[in-house]
């Protein structure tokens, strides 16, 4: 069958290419998917260009997709053949068919698309996890730093319509503006622009982006970790605790760590999104075969929210 395949780290031209892979093996618990279309995420970006590693010889990227079902799992639980469904595999979605485990698909109803399926799984179960890990946010004055991506428009949307003030921080307004209309109160194209202090920090940039958020903190706040985009390490001087956010707190954050199964998170996102409660940012759609121009455009954080493939 066709899939993407890794190319050489060191080739920024062809991080990828379009080649040959072996038919899915599925274990018991699997079904066998034939993929509509897949989102790209930044992490397989990284994984791609060496910066993360590749988790196991053989290693192929594909975490988001949505198609439909063809083989059944063969303990018989799960949807049938001929299911459309969103399914979230641990890598080699990227093909024409993948092997995903049952408890980690979710059925889509008429109203839901590939294409907009397609760009729920990783953003949108991270978003629902980090929430659910920072608590009740009704009411409360919400600080989202490197907002522009996908996981970003799914918590300000969430965050928003849970009673939230949200400040998203983003580089530019072009790419926070769908943010304004997804419910976020102020927009910042710089951490020196916002003013705390703030009851939650959520922070994914990593390097100077980290201290300068916790410094708009409020005493007894809580400050949550959940990527570093930037790939720059942190220098945190916990003397800076006692400057303004006195016995706040910092957590990090790792969306795979609570459960590794992702099937009732899928439905809820489904739901929210087929009752119109929740608009996934879709910013490119172009066929399978110009996936590394898409890597190139993320890399270059020319793509606003999640850029989706369909396989033709």
């Amino acid at each position: 069958m066709k899939a993407v395949l890794p190319g050489s780290p060191d080739d920024t031209d062809k991080p990828v290419i379009l080649g040959e892979a072996p038919e899915p093996a599925p274990a018991a618990d699997e079904l066998v998917l034939a993929v509509e279309a897949y989102s790209v995420n930044r992490g397989e970006t990284f994984q791609l260009d060496g910066q993360l590693d590749r988790t196991w010889p053989g290693w192929r990227p594909g975490k988001d997709v949505a198609g439909t079902v063809v083989r059944p799992a063969a303990h018989g639980s799960g949807p049938a053949a001929g299911t459309r469904v969103v399914a979230h595999p641990p890598a080699f979605g990227w093909a024409e068919r993948v092997a995903v485990p049952s408890a980690s698909v979710a059925e889509l109803p008429d109203g839901v698309d590939a294409l907009t399926a397609a760009a729920l799984p990783l953003a949108g179960i991270t978003a629902l996890r980090l929430l659910r890990a920072a608590g009740p946010v009704a009411g409360r004055r919400v600080l989202l730093t490197g907002a522009s991506g996908g996981v970003g428009h799914y918590v300000t949307e969430l965050a928003a319509s849970s009673g939230a003030a949200v400040t998203a921080v983003v580089a530019t307004p072009e790419r926070g503006a769908r943010l304004r209309e997804l419910g976020a109160a102020e927009l910042a194209t710089s951490l020196a622009d916002t003013e705390g202090p703030y009851d939650l920090v959520l922070e994914s940039v990593g390097g100077d982006s980290l201290p300068a958020a916790l410094a708009r903190l409020a005493p007894g706040g809580l400050l949550v970790w959940f990527g570093q985009a930037s790939r720059t390490p942190v220098t945190l001087d916990f003397f800076d605790f006692f400057k303004g956010p006195n016995q706040a707190r910092i957590t990090h954050f790792d969306y795979t760590t609570s459960d590794r199964t992702y099937g009732a998170d899928l439905a809820t996102l489904v739901r929210l999104v087929a009752t119109g409660r929740l608009h996934p940012e879709i910013g490119s759609v172009r066929d399978w075969s110009r996936t590394a121009e898409v890597i190139a455009d993320l890399r270059a954080r020319k793509v606003r929210g999640n850029a989706v493939l369909t396989v033709s």
